[in-house]
């Protein structure tokens, strides 16, 4: 590595570990924070340029914002420069998700902790269900979309499983195809229109999404680790729609390896905390695997990470063309307007039913969910009521 490419990365690395040190507010703020430093500042890239990222980042499953971050590093200073990106953006979460984690399993027993922990969980229902309207409002616009949103979620409130989930992905992909004459105007003005220089798919990293998505299911079974990076490999494969999605897939995936307390603290914990949302997984993996915690929340990490990443890989060349393509255009309508559904469905199970047990925990909830709407308040804010709300009330 030549001394010039090694200062970009070194760069790089500075720039979003900074980032990652302050982004709070979720994929839709740290595209803000992106385009401040990056093409405002730096000038890396214009604004035709980091357009095109932001829809490669829609077109794609996996942690939007994380991809876009991603794909600065990969143009600043190839594959070793979107790696230092990576680390450096994730970095923080992951360290204060990881610290969380074993706190929490060292101080489970304790009333008071507990009571914060039930505060966290109240503080879940309403963001899962700020960002499920949110979403409403954003990919259920039409009649067909509204009905695949009535429809799949309904269905997974009703047959709740990972395999229901990806069901309900794929009718929502067809019935948008065959039902949809034309894309949607929204999504037409969203995609860019400049052909890159190199159009070809490569290979090799689709490939390695694909052989790891067959693969090492096969030779997991008897490997707690490779198990764990399976189950986080596969939610990392099917989310769409950001990082609140994230949350009814790894539940399903997960199962009965974290308990639901569990899963709803590190939920909470993940909105407390700045950079990717998708180190909700850093929580769960050192939850799951808490004789080797570190191991485990770097395998987790890692897992639902790769395949955003190995995807952006692949298309950097040819996704403009696949994104302009009508039926592929129809299908991503529909699986948004899925992703919806199983968003609500996982606001119904497990994140109600694990925190609201009686009318004062409604009460609170609802009213946090209108401040939350009609109000500019930081997540921080809500995250430091509700801990104290929990440790003094619960």
């Amino acid at each position: 590595m030549n001394k010039s490419l090694m200062n970009n990365c070194f760069e790089v690395f500075w720039r979003f570990l900074f980032l990652g040190c302050v982004s709070f507010g979720g994929p839709a703020a740290h595209i803000g924070y992106f385009r401040k430093i990056f093409v405002e500042q730096l000038q890396w890239l214009d604004e035709s340029s980091y357009a095109r990222l932001i829809a490669l980042s829609q077109f794609l499953p996996g942690p939007g914002s994380s991809q876009i971050g991603f794909s600065i590093g990969y143009q600043r200073a190839g594959l070793i420069g979107a790696i230092s990106a990576f680390i450096g953006f994730t970095l923080p979460s992951f360290l204060l998700l990881y610290f969380f984690a074993t706190a929490t399993a060292e101080h489970n027993e304790q009333a008071m902790f507990e009571g914060v922990i039930h505060g966290f969980k109240l503080l879940a229902v309403i963001v899962v269900a700020d960002a499920t309207l949110t979403m409403f409002k954003m990919f259920c616009t039409k009649r067909l979309t509204v009905f695949i949103f009535v429809f799949s979620a309904l269905f997974l409130i009703m047959l709740p499983s990972l395999l229901s989930q990806i069901l309900v992905l794929l009718v929502a992909a067809i019935v948008a195809i065959c039902c949809t004459s034309n894309i949607e105007e929204e999504q037409q003005t969203s995609q860019v229109q400049v052909e890159p220089k190199n159009s070809r798919l490569k290979k090799l990293p689709l490939v390695t999404f694909l052989a790891l998505l067959v693969l090492i299911p096969v030779i997991s079974l008897q490997l707690p680790l490779l198990q764990l990076f399976n189950d986080f490999y596969l939610a990392g494969s099917l989310v769409f729609g950001g990082g609140h999605v994230v949350l009814p897939l790894l539940q399903e995936t997960l199962g009965d390896t974290v308990t639901t307390d569990n899963f709803l603290t590190g939920y909470a914990a993940a909105q407390a905390v700045p950079g990717p949302m998708f180190t909700l997984a850093t929580f769960l993996g050192a939850s799951s695997l808490p004789e080797q915690a570190l191991l485990g929340a770097i395998v987790a990490t890692l897992g639902i990470f790769l395949p955003g990443f190995l995807l952006v890989l692949s298309l950097q060349g040819a996704w403009s063309a696949l994104a302009q393509n009508k039926r592929i255009a129809n299908a991503v309508i529909g699986i948004n307007a899925a992703v919806v559904g199983l968003l609500f469905a996982a606001l119904y199970h497990p994140v109600i039913t694990g925190s609201v047990h009686s009318l004062t925990h409604l009460i609170i909830a609802l009213f946090g969910f209108v401040v939350l709407r009609f109000t500019k308040l930081p997540i921080l804010i809500f995250v430091l009521a509700f801990a104290l709300l929990g440790f003094f009330l619960f």
